[in-house]
């Protein structure tokens, strides 16, 4: 768009045809006089921190004539009494500086801008997140204000090589991402492949934050459900991964961390793991691999032995379905799935103060009025009830829904062609884990393959700090 003129009423009215002043009431344009000069103000309504620019302003009417300098760079590097401040002489990037919040002050003279990031943006307390807890540790997490995230990771990583890169993406919604990393530890050839194709984005506008972010710096393979990125609220655990190596990438407007790169056994760990002594953090984390294995095989494994009875032993033969079957039983564990999710999804959308009555109706009509008029049995309800709460001891969403499709697609294939369909469920389900690679194009289930006992040692027990060199506690 150019670049700025020296004279005042040109830029006025070069910057009022593009912001639209007649029709935005937000955008806030104020004239003022300083040391016998004409100057004007722009700024946004509800960004603007009144109090320090109450004091800016009574500095600036106080200025005499022999006090102000030439050049716009230079009152900012001796005159203006505030940290923040910088001067702009290209049009697009007053606009952009604008429209994110800092206020730009014009004086008849100057060829630039002087802009005064006094801003303050409305948010939300640092509490910690609702689905990324911990029952020890810090209880902050983070907000929607990106400035607030980056002060939350340097609170914890005080070290000069603690980098924090800001770029832009999308051509009207100009998104900040801060791209956060350790300079002796990161993986040089990723960082630059990361930036290169935040650089390369050719959106509109990232819509979804994270997730439209996502979807632009790793296109291949969309059908494989298995997440390629980590994902947390929660400042200890993103701070964690960047001291390891890895690049944590924030976006302004969403309260979550990016981890990358990210293999299945860095999407199972929790923050819990390391909080609790070796013993028990080792427990939960073995435990949660076991549970996830239980939620993908529990269901198909039933069904494979209701259709082979005969492989049954006697031992487990209470297991045997005793009430007629009206339903296929595979049909009932279709209904189930999808019942479940949308109990989910109807939870999400319940106002709180009727969550709980309409949660207990639910929970009656689909237990014991459904297996008393013969749509379920109750042996299917038992076994379907354990995989819906077992689905939440995994924190990442991606995952719970990734077991979910393969977890389908063996029922489908096990009442389609019995075992041979069970075997070619559960080969589906390897290749796709398998053939999965992170966004730095290395493998997936690294340190299982290639093998790497040592530090497959510590994917499975929780060490002490002393053993891990380097791993987070």
């Amino acid at each position: 768009m150019g670049e700025l003129s020296k004279n005042l009423n040109e830029n006025v009215k070069r910057l009022n045809e593009i912001l639209n002043l007649d029709t935005n009431f937000d955008l806030i344009r104020k004239g003022i006089t300083i040391a016998g000069k004409d100057a004007c103000i722009y700024f946004i309504d509800g960004f603007l921190e009144e109090a320090i620019m109450e004091k800016l302003m009574e500095f600036f009417y106080k200025l005499k004539p022999e006090e102000l300098p030439k050049t716009a760079q230079q009152m900012v590097d001796h005159v203006v009494p505030y940290v923040e401040v910088t001067a702009i002489d290209k049009v697009d990037l007053l606009l952009q500086n604008l429209l994110s919040g800092v206020t730009c002050l014009l004086i008849d003279g100057y060829d630039a801008c002087i802009g005064l990031d006094c801003r303050s943006y409305p948010m939300r307390s640092v509490d910690e997140p609702s689905k990324d807890k911990a029952l020890r540790g810090s209880k902050d997490g983070f907000v929607e204000t990106l400035v607030f995230n980056t002060a939350l990771i340097r609170r914890r990583i005080r070290s000069p090589r603690l980098s924090m890169e800001i770029l832009t993406a999308g051509k009207t919604s100009r998104t900040d991402i801060v791209v956060c990393y350790m300079e002796d530890r990161v993986d040089r050839k990723l960082l630059r492949e990361i930036r290169g194709r935040i650089h390369t984005i050719q959106v509109d506008a990232l819509t979804m934050n994270q997730e439209s972010l996502a979807e632009c710096i790793y296109e291949r393979k969309w059908f494989n459900p298995f997440p390629k990125f980590k994902f947390t609220e929660r400042p200890d655990a993103a701070s964690a991964a960047i001291l390891e190596g890895n690049i944590v990438i924030l976006v302004d407007n969403s309260p979550q961390a990016m981890i990358v790169p990210t293999s299945i056994f860095d999407i199972v760990e929790e923050a819990d793991d390391y909080y609790f002594p070796p013993v028990t953090g080792s427990y939960l984390r073995l435990s949660r691999f076991l549970i996830a294995l239980i939620t993908l095989f529990l269901t198909p494994v039933f069904l494979l032995l209701f259709q082979n009875p005969q492989w049954i032993p006697p031992w487990l033969s209470f297991i045997q379905i005793k009430d007629p079957v009206n339903v296929p039983i595979v049909w009932q564990f279709f209904m189930l799935e999808l019942a479940i999710d949308g109990l989910r999804l109807a939870a999400v959308n319940t106002p709180s103060m009727l969550s709980t009555p309409l949660s207990v109706v639910a929970g009656i009509v689909l237990g014991q009025f459904t297996v008393d008029s013969g749509w379920f049995n109750a042996e299917v309800m038992m076994y379907m009830a354990f995989v819906a709460i077992a689905n939440y001891t995994q924190s990442s969403y991606e995952l719970s829904y990734a077991l979910k499709f393969m977890r389908l697609i063996m029922l489908a294939l096990t009442a389609l062609f019995d075992l041979w369909g069970f075997l070619a469920g559960l080969a589906i389900t390897v290749i796709a884990i398998v053939g999965n690679k992170t966004i730095a194009g290395k493998s997936y289930i690294y340190p299982l393959f290639p093998l790497n006992l040592r530090q497959l040692k510590k994917r499975f027990l929780r060490l002490r700090l002393s053993e891990e060199t380097g791993r987070r506690e």
